[in-house]
């Protein structure tokens, strides 16, 4: 033994570069942090983290976006962020391990992404120069803080970083002993570092959600009496079975599929609709006037193109809007229109057909949901609902114009993505309880359930357990044929492992089909089946 604590080369390499990575990663938290925090000042878009996420979204394949779905469902979006993050992280730690030996490339190629976020900021729809501003305040912050740390990391380090000991000047080799207050000095300034970047992060989307001017109107706003209500609900629409999910869904449990990263915060005050294109009549329409109009209630289930089968991505609600019909009436469409392009304030669209949205069915420009103003999530101030149409091609929210035109001539939002461009949804049916692999008691199960046919409505529900004949289930009752109908099905099993399936007969006598379809492109089908026990 030599007496010496010095380590070997190859054992000094990873102490000696991790205050470089580190740099690098705080550097774009703080980037992210600071622009997340002026973001707030700005239009939602702003945010670079919005916009990158937003236009990752827009270029994400359909079947991406399908697993993405099956695997986290409406947490997507968050898993999405947290997926971000990480790869931000990971890249900016390797540009800190570049500034060891190349500060100014890493510089400049930190300055670069910032200027890639600029652009994506600009691709999205709404944005402005100003909207720039957060962007490049953040680009400042982490190419600043990116030089500080690397420089603290080369003294924390001296004769340990290569470039710092080539660099060192005769009788420097002294102040070696120095080393302990440096690395102080590195370790308190990446922590503040830290610590601001987070809090910016954290304060900015707390801001967004909690500060909005919107967030206020929407809870103060009052929403007029329908002139034509929707029916009262009959008894019995709920089926008598433990753990059934409620006939309406609560807004606070409607499931949420959108392209939003972040939710549009639209002033009712400021929004106004066009409509406009193939119609003899353009105009637009404001808010104001919206809501002095003849507004009408209905009870409608949608469900979502990416509800897989047995899926929850399907809510019932009772909504109050206008109907389309009357606006489209009064543009007048010319001859030759067969579709309505509905855009959203964040860019999205959808492709409806014109004759679902002209003829009697209650397809309405929404602004009550449960009786109360549309959630921000779900559209405020206004979006469309639509009978018997999968959403991606007919549910806009925060939707700001209808232009009238040709499937010929136009595409949308999903449809140029590899879906279909008119999404009529299918006969459905699940199981609800039992949950798959759960316990029941033998000998006095009762199962239950959903189904739906809108435009149409549910005529029976059919059971099957294990490979026994189909039974016809118990209908709760009817509300409309535009909601889902819950049933109930009693069984008088043996103690064991066994199967249910259950398919749906319309009232046209059309059965479910047994072919399994995944989502893409039209929506799935199959039938839904369920793994339980008894004992």
């Amino acid at each position: 033994m030599t007496g010496t604590s010095e380590l070997s080369p190859s054992t000094r390499w990873p102490s000696r570069r991790w205050p470089f990575a580190a740099s690098g990663a705080i550097a774009a938290a703080l980037l992210f942090g600071v622009a997340e925090l002026i973001s707030v000042l700005f239009s939602p878009a702003s945010s670079p983290l919005v916009a990158v996420g937003a236009a990752f979204i827009d270029v994400t394949p359909a079947w991406l976006k399908d697993v993405a779905i099956d695997v986290f469902g409406t947490a997507d979006k968050l898993v999405l962020l947290v997926s971000m993050g990480v790869v931000a992280l990971v890249v900016a730690a390797g540009l800190g391990l570049l500034a060891r030996r190349r500060l100014a490339v890493a510089s400049a190629l930190c300055a670069a992404i910032a200027i890639l976020l600029g652009v994506a900021v600009m691709s999205r729809a709404g944005t402005g120069v100003a909207d720039l501003v957060p962007t490049v305040a953040g680009g400042v912050a982490g190419v600043a803080a990116l030089n500080g740390l690397v420089r603290l990391a080369h003294r924390s380090l001296p004769g340990g970083d290569p470039a710092a000991a080539a660099s060192e000047r005769p009788g420097e080799a002294a102040g070696r002993s120095a080393q302990g207050p440096a690395r102080r000095t590195f370790l308190v300034a990446a922590g503040l570092s830290t610590v601001v970047a987070a809090a910016a992060l954290a304060g900015g989307r707390a801001l967004s959600a909690a500060g909005s001017a919107v967030e206020a109107t929407r809870d103060a706003l009052r929403l007029p009496g329908a002139r034509r209500a929707a029916a009262a609900l009959p008894d019995g629409v709920g089926a008598p079975v433990p753990g059934m999910p409620p006939f309406v869904t609560p807004n606070g449990q409607f499931y949420r599929i959108d392209t939003a990263l972040s939710v549009p915060r639209i002033d009712p005050t400021t929004w106004e609709l066009r409509v406009h294109g193939m119609v003899e009549e353009e105009f637009t329409l404001g808010f104001a006037e919206l809501m002095e109009k003849d507004l009408e209630e209905t009870w409608l289930t949608l469900t979502c193109v990416s509800n897989p089968v047995g899926g929850e991505l399907a809510g019932n609600a009772k909504w109050l809007g206008y109907p389309i019909r009357e606006l489209l009436a009064r543009a007048r469409p010319l001859a030759g229109a067969d579709m309505v392009l509905s855009t959203s304030a964040d860019g999205f669209s959808a492709s409806t057909p014109l004759e679902v949205l002209t003829d009697d069915r209650a397809a309405l420009l929404a602004v009550g949901m449960n009786g109360e103003p549309l959630p921000l999530e779900h559209g405020f101030p206004v979006r469309m609902v639509v009978p018997g149409l999968y959403g991606y091609v007919s549910a806009t929210k925060w939707v700001v114009d209808l232009e009238l035109t040709r499937f010929a001539d136009r595409t949308a939002y999903w449809t140029q993505r590899g879906w279909s461009e008119r999404g009529p949804i299918k006969l459905a049916s699940r199981i609800d309880v039992p949950r798959g692999f759960e316990t029941v008691p033998a000998g006095g199960a009762v199962l239950g359930g959903t189904a739906w046919s809108q435009t149409t409505g549910i005529g029976a529900v059919q059971v099957q357990v294990d490979e026994g004949e189909w039974q016809d289930a118990t209908l709760a009752a009817e509300a409309t044929v535009d909601t889902w109908r819950q049933w109930s099905f009693e069984w008088a099993g043996e103690p064991g492992e066994h199967t249910a399936r259950v398919r749906a007969v319309n009232r046209d006598g059309e059965v479910q089909t047994s072919e399994r379809a995944d989502t893409v492109p039209n929506g799935a089908s199959g039938w839904h089946q369920v793994r339980f026990r008894a004992e």
